[in-house]
């Protein structure tokens, strides 16, 4: 089986290289490409279609994603290109060739007003650039495959692992350079390890060699519930049990309104994954012992 992965050189992508099952033939590419990556900009919609007319893959993962939530509020065209316009150009390549696509999302399609998790079935309702232009590309894959089976979509949330930029990292070096931290209190919703994530990922496509019917729309991340305050309090805790700390900040909670950025953040986008974990036939990790698993894999020089 041939899969195309996007977003290789990412945080999501090196865990998807690096946890590559048996008979996987892997074209992976990133936007600069190197070291055996294809280059591979994802806001070229004529690049993203010819590049599955070259490789022909039987999937289409596509990891790669414009994420700077606060930063597309002032690059709304870039954003749309890479989230919305990317996903749609696979999703026509694949009608014309063949083969079958796993869009990865995000809970900022919702507007975390319900204070519930967010089903599968619910309406989307973005608040921001990022949670638009995510909500696009999840339109081109229901619009242009239907019932079809041939596209899935698979959302997650508060994406950390051991590389590349997240928050459990930015939390680690602030433990390392300050006393005092203030984190926001009032967003809720579940870290998901690029660890587990990329496991999920891997089961959906191989599921496919089993023939399993997989539905359109599945939710992803570890188990429970956090605040971006419980997080940075456990990065500190888990931090020092591990070693990588010495000692850790006070964690001070605050409100958003305390915290103001260019993006509206949801307030609670928590997903219920139930009923993806029953389909994926996989357990959830419970949030804090997963971003443990996330700290004790930092290579040694990050």
């Amino acid at each position: 089986m041939r899969v195309l992965v996007t977003g290789a050189a990412g945080q999501l992508g090196q865990a998807l290289v690096g946890r590559l099952p048996e008979g996987i033939e892997l074209v992976a590419s990133s936007r600069n490409g190197g070291n055996g990556l294809v280059a591979l900009d994802l806001a070229d919609a004529a690049a993203c279609r010819q590049l599955v007319e070259e490789q022909r893959p039987d999937w289409v993962l596509n990891a790669g994603a414009y994420t700077a939530v606060d930063k597309a509020e002032a690059e709304p065209e870039l954003a749309h290109a890479v989230n919305g316009g990317a996903p749609r150009a696979f999703a026509e390549a694949i009608q014309a060739h063949g083969g079958r696509m796993l869009q990865l999302s995000t809970d900022f399609v919702f507007n975390g007003q319900q204070g519930s998790p967010y089903r599968v079935d619910q309406s989307r309702d973005p608040l921001g650039v990022y949670g638009a232009s995510k909500a696009s590309g999840e339109e081109a894959v229901e619009e242009l495959f239907g019932a079809s089976g041939q596209g899935v979509v698979l959302r997650t949330s508060w994406v950390m692992g051991p590389m590349g930029k997240n928050f459990a990292l930015t939390m680690l070096r602030l433990h390392r350079e300050r006393e005092q931290l203030g984190v926001v209190v009032d967003q809720v919703g579940c870290p998901s390890s690029t660890l587990n994530l990329a496991t999920a990922c891997w089961t959906v496509i191989t599921s496919s060699r089993d023939e399993v019917e997989l539905p359109p729309v599945l939710h992803w991340c570890d188990g429970g519930a956090a605040s971006w305050y419980d997080v940075s309090v456990a990065v500190g805790e888990l931090a020092m049990d591990l070693g990588l700390l010495e000692r850790a900040a006070t964690v001070n909670p605050i409100s958003t309104s305390d915290y103001p950025t260019p993006a509206t953040r949801p307030g609670y986008s928590l997903l219920d994954c139930q009923a993806s974990r029953q389909v994926l036939q996989l357990k959830a990790q419970p949030w804090r012992a997963a971003l443990k698993d996330v700290l004790q894999a930092i290579p040694t020089n990050p």
